[in-house]
């Protein structure tokens, strides 16, 4: 058995792409998306006539309807090949808009059930600021099920839980980069790898939390920049990879073990933990690699988003 599908008896195995004709070789369950996988995408000759088409159709709207409805043009094409859920994301430049967050994402939700895409095959991606989690909240108990992305700290972990989020996507590589990049000549690769890599330890900590008490919201490791990265997070609710990590694994063959266990997690001595506005943005604040990581995450994201803007007014 390789790989990915030892991985699979474990851990609900999501893309992370926009280019859905990758899908079917590794039959995930789920697929994610961003901007910027999509502005990859899309630039691609084989995705260009979905942009076009998606702008002669809906020429004169408002710019940013235009892209909510390529983006779901993309969601859409993807659900016809995953038999589970898409996750598509609100434009980051209102990562710090709790009530234009809500609206955004009910127009995305609106636009799937037009093309008959049921609500819980969506995930609305959401990044993960405080305004962010407070629109995440009121969208789950509108029956809008969320993706909190960007997360890079407990405490985000744990404001996630208090607001009943859907699911949360935990960056592994993004934290890994920080602190190779921190520690400079000192960093010793083989003293930082896989169940010691300082971004699987973010993600046990989280997922052994929420098991130790109950909290449902789900875990999705993502942003991984190798496999051992994956493997030390094998038994994860769900993660989501890269068409080329996927491809890395469907190629090895060595065995694979469960390395995260909800039984083993439920013995663990842990105290709980809640916050306010108050506690959040202070223990964020407390925390160096989540702050400047959230912040140049939600930059990057802008930046994407300006860049397909400039695509669909060219077209």
């Amino acid at each position: 058995m390789n790989q990915l599908d030892a991985l699979k008896q474990f851990t609900t195995v999501v893309a992370d792409t926009g280019d859905f004709k990758q899908l079917d070789v590794f039959k995930p369950q789920d697929a994610t998306t961003n901007p910027s996988l999509i502005l990859k995408a899309v630039q691609k000759p084989d995705y260009q006539s979905l942009l076009q088409d998606t702008v002669a159709e809906f020429r004169g709207r408002p710019l940013d309807e235009i892209m909510d409805r390529l983006l779901v043009r993309f969601g859409v094409e993807i659900l016809s090949i995953v038999p589970g859920r898409v996750s598509t994301e609100v434009d980051a430049r209102l990562s710090f808009d709790t009530a234009a967050t809500v609206a955004r994402a009910e127009r995305i939700i609106e636009l799937y059930q037009a093309q008959g895409i049921h609500i819980d095959r969506v995930l609305v991606k959401v990044a993960a600021t405080w305004e962010g989690i407070q629109a995440a909240a009121q969208l789950e108990r509108r029956g809008i099920h969320t993706n909190l992305t960007l997360l890079f700290s407990f405490c985000q972990a744990v404001a996630c839980g208090q607001a009943k989020v859907q699911l949360i996507s935990p960056f592994v590589g993004r934290i890994y980069d920080w602190y190779k990049k921190s520690a400079g000549a000192a960093w010793i690769e083989a003293d930082n790898a896989e169940a010691n890599d300082p971004g699987v330890k973010s993600v046990r900590q989280i997922y052994n939390y929420y098991k130790k008490f109950g909290i449902a919201t789900e875990v999705m490791g993502a942003s991984f920049r190798n496999v051992g990265q994956i493997t030390a997070l094998a038994g994860c609710d769900l993660l989501t990879i890269s068409p080329d990590l996927l491809a890395t694994l469907a190629a090895t063959q060595t065995p694979l073990a469960r390395a995260l266990d909800a039984n083993t997690a439920q013995t663990l001595d842990l105290a709980p933990v809640t916050y306010d506005e108050a506690g959040f943005r202070f223990a964020l604040n407390e925390d160096a690699m989540a702050t400047e990581k959230l912040a140049e995450g939600i930059r990057a994201f802008c930046v994407d988003a300006v860049k397909l803007d400039q695509l669909l007014l060219a077209a």
